[in-house]
Formats: C-alpha cells, structure tokens, sequence
C-alpha cells in the first residue's frame, strides 16, 4: 500500500513524496481513510510509528476547501507540552508547502501580542496548549464556535498532568457536529471512560498492543547504589562502554533538580551535554533542543517533558537515570529511540527503592527487563543500607559529611588520593602520651559522655548560685532611714551581680529596692 491509495489530495501526495516517505505507517494505513470521511477515531500506537501524520494528512486535504474567518479557527489541535506543539506546527508546515494556510501556535512563554496577531488574520489551523488557549478565549480573542476538526494529541499525557478538566470546558465551546480525533501511545482505563464524552461512535485503530514497546529497541536494566554520586558513577560508565555505538542519547530525570544537578556533573567531566525541563525560558527550551537535533550536543538531560512524542530521528540511546514512578513514561521515554524503523537501545538505572516501580514496568509491557551486568541482589550490601548507624538522642549532626564524602568519592573517580578524616577529641587529664595509640570510642558514646558531664557541671554552677544569692539576702542589712538606695556589694563586679539576679523585676535593674527584691524572688 502507498500514500496514494489512502485517498489523500494531489497536492498532499506531493509533499510527503517530496519529504521522503512512499508507504504509510500502520497507524496511518489505519487512520487516514476514516479521517477523511469525517469519523471520529481512537488511535492507539507506539510511540515512534507516525501518529502526527495520521490527523495532519487528512487535515490538510480536509481543509482545502474554504478559508478562515477572523478569530475563528477551523481546526483546533491540543498538546500537552509547548515542544510537541511546535513539532506539530513543524509538520503542518513540512505537509502543507503546497497550501496557503495560516497556521497559529498558541504555547505559554511567548507575547500574546504575537499570538493575537495570527488570530485576527484567521487562523486555518490552531494549535495550543489547554492553558494558553483558555487565557486568549477570556481576553476575548479567540472564538472556538467555527471549529470543524478537535485532535487531543497524547491523551493519556493531558489526563496525568490534569488538563481534563480545562478539554472539558474547551469542548463545551466547540460545535457538537465536530469531528474529534483521539491519539496516544498508551490508553489506561480513565483515559476510555473518557472518549466516551468526547467522541460520538468513534473508530478504534489500534495496530499494536496498547503501552508495549517496539521490539527494535534493546532494554536493559543496570544496578547502581543508592547514592546520587553512585548513580552518576554508573551513568558514566554506562556512557564510556556504549561509546563505539552511542551517537547521541537522551537521559531521562524524575525532576527538574535532578536535571539540573546531573547537567553539572556531566559538564564537569567533560561530556558535550544539555538540559531541558519545564522551569527553562520557552527560548532556550526550543535552541536546546534545535542544538540536539543539528548535532551540536551529544547528550540532553531532561525531564519528562521530553517524553512524550518529540521527533528526532536518529537517537541512539536512552539512558533512564531515575526509574519512571508511572510505569506508562517509560513506555514513552525509551520510544525516543528506535524511531521509524531503525534500532535503539536503552538502559534503565535502578537501585533497591525501585524495585516495585521495575515490577509495575514489566506488568504493563508483559515483559521482563533483562539485567545488564548482573540484578540487586549483586549490589554490595552496604549500598543499600545506611552508612552509619542512626545518631542517638542529643548526639551532635556531623555537619558536611555527606558532601565530605562526596568529594571524597568524585577525588578516588579522577586518580586523586583520599585524603584521611581528621578527628577532634577533647583531651582528658589522663591522657596517654602521644606515642601510644589508644582504641578510640564510638563517636555517639563520647558525645553523650560530654553531655551528661556538661549537665552535671551546670546543675553545680547552679546550686552554688542559689546558695550565694541567699545567703547575700540574709546578710543585707536594711538601708538607714532617709537613704533610699539599695546597698551594694562592692566586691561584686556589676556584671556578675547582673548575671546572678537574672530574676529581678523588669524595669529596676541594679537600683531596685531591697523590699521589692525580697518580694520577687518569693
């Protein structure tokens, strides 16, 4: 089967021979001629299979009958991330060379003043994120009464990051005569419940088992310790062995500190890499990823908002540095790689705390994982349990050990020699001479020693003050009659005679009356 037997315009036909492509995806097979006749449909593939091409295709044939009209686009697409939006917008240019049609983009991070200008030309094609678009309909810019096509692009994604109340009201203001296109790599039982208020009748193309993973793609699981610093040792040399065959790679991170963190690390031994997570200017986003796709960086260390449908063709490894906490992202992750046909490979890092996420993993693509080098029950015992034992009550923080010993890890990895931890003991009269090298005590045990010795030494210092202050009391004499100032003790330097009636009225200080005195400590 060819493009051509898919029932799609001459001028369509054009472009997409001129792009490269002669036979049509699965998906698209499946896809494309409902699409035309105006059905609505579920679409279910993996990722990497051509889904994009599947609505943007027939669009365009649809669309060339009739124009716009000011603020009232005739299509509207949603994404849930401003990267797949501009590849959308990608395609719809790639595809419609031959077509005079607008095309706005409404993503968050750029001026609305731009934006509002595409819309009151007349958008033929509208693609936004949910938010971006609800901001423009209450400025009143935006008109949604004249859309003819609703495509939800990775519906699975928009229901995780909680966009189905805002698709809700968005298809609350569009026509119910529309037709309404459903695509995502994953489909979980919340996301059919609800096509059902989405779409009427719709057609269900599913040309692969839903959240399973393309068999050209090599997986593999790689134990590590539980220390950031162990996995950052694990990465790289993951990196160095796979060096002969590794092109470029995109690592994956659970959050965006991590991203930034592990973006570092890689700078600081040297390795050609960049970030990209949601916190960064929607203009570096879009050059660090053009600087990806041209080659200019071997490595891009991101977050999810990288997992999800972003086409770059020739990614050879996939490196997971954080196991996915929802098992359907690594469907999406690892599908970054071995796109359109060719191979992939990928290598999920894990340690001990992961083990029910591997598990959920393996359950939703009804495969197990193989183990790189050998599975956790290898991992040295002591990387999975504490370093040190828990401090006792009142023991005192180490402060700085953990990066002490960070640096300490980082100095063995570069050849440098450890340098030995000193230990600052509190010398004890009996002291042994310094020749002689004495068993040292538990750390803990000495801290509590010092504090019950510190306790025992206030609660003297104490007593004793109690004992001078009354007995000062009894031996005032009473100040004769018209001498109104209190008697002092000049033998009391007025710092200590401060610190010893730390107890007196608020107010008199060294000049309060005797009477007064005697009646407050009462």
């Amino acid at each position: 089967m060819t493009f051509a037997d898919l029932g799609l315009s001459p001028k369509v036909l054009s472009a997409v021979t001129d792009a490269g492509y002669t036979q049509p995806t699965p998906i698209q097979a499946g896809a494309i001629p409902h699409a035309l006749l105006g059905k609505d449909i579920l679409g279910i593939a993996q990722t990497g299979t051509g889904k994009t091409a599947s609505f943007v295709l027939p669009m365009l044939t649809r669309l060339e009958k009739g124009r716009a009209r000011a603020r009232m686009p005739r299509t509207l697409i949603l994404e849930p991330t401003r990267e797949l939006a501009a590849q959308v917008e990608e395609n719809f240019i790639r595809y419609g060379k031959n077509h005079k049609l607008n095309i706005a983009l409404l993503i968050g991070g750029v001026s609305f003043d731009e934006q509002d200008k595409k819309l009151e030309r007349g958008a033929d094609v509208l693609i936004a994120t949910p938010g971006r678009l609800l901001d423009h309909r209450e400025r009143g810019k935006l008109l949604l009464n004249g859309v003819e096509i609703l495509v939800i692009d990775e519906a699975d994604r928009m229901l995780d990051m909680g966009f189905i109340p805002d698709i809700e009201r968005i298809c609350e203001m569009i026509p119910f005569t529309r037709q309404t296109l459903f695509f995502s790599a994953t489909m979980p039982p919340e996301i059919t419940k609800l096509t059902e208020k989405f779409l009427h009748a719709p057609v269900r193309v599913e040309v692969s088992k839903a959240a399973s993973a393309a068999t050209n793609i090599i997986q593999r699981l790689v134990k590590s310790g539980s220390k950031p610093w162990d996995k950052r040792e694990t990465l790289r040399n993951l990196i160095k062995a796979e060096d002969a065959e590794l092109k470029n790679a995109i690592i994956f991170c659970n959050r965006k500190v991590e991203v930034s963190e592990l973006f570092r690390s890689l700078l600081k031994y040297d390795f050609d890499a960049g970030a990209l997570h949601g916190d960064m200017d929607q203009r570096a986003r879009m050059q660090m990823l053009a600087n990806f796709r041209d080659g200019k960086l071997r490595y891009l260390v991101a977050s999810d908002v990288a997992a999800r449908g972003l086409d770059i063709p020739d990614v050879s490894h996939v490196f997971n540095y954080d196991v996915p906490i929802h098992a359907e992202d690594y469907v999406h992750r690892i599908g970054r790689t071995g796109r359109a046909g060719r191979s992939g490979k990928s290598f999920t890092i894990a340690t001990k705390s992961d083990t029910k996420y591997i598990d959920a993993i393996e359950r939703l693509i009804g495969n197990k994982i193989e183990w790189h080098d050998g599975d956790l029950s290898t991992v040295v015992a002591s990387e999975g349990e504490d370093d040190a034992p828990r401090r006792g009550k009142g023991a005192p923080r180490r402060a700085g050990r953990k990066d002490d010993d960070r640096k300490d890890h980082d100095r063995r990895e570069k050849g440098g020699e450890r340098k030995p931890r000193e230990r600052h003991a509190r010398p004890s009269e009996d002291a042994a001479p310094a020749t002689v090298r004495e068993e040292q005590p538990d750390v803990a045990e000495v801290a509590v020693a010092d504090i019950g010795e510190r306790r025992v030494r206030k609660e003297a210092i104490r007593s004793e003050n109690t004992e001078r202050k009354s007995s000062d009391r009894n031996e005032q004499r009473a100040p004769e009659r018209g001498d109104t100032r209190p008697q002092r003790d000049s033998n009391r330097p007025a710092r200590q005679r401060h610190q010893e009636d730390n107890d007196s009225t608020v107010g008199f200080g060294d000049d309060m009356p005797a009477f007064m005195r005697i009646v407050a400590k009462v």
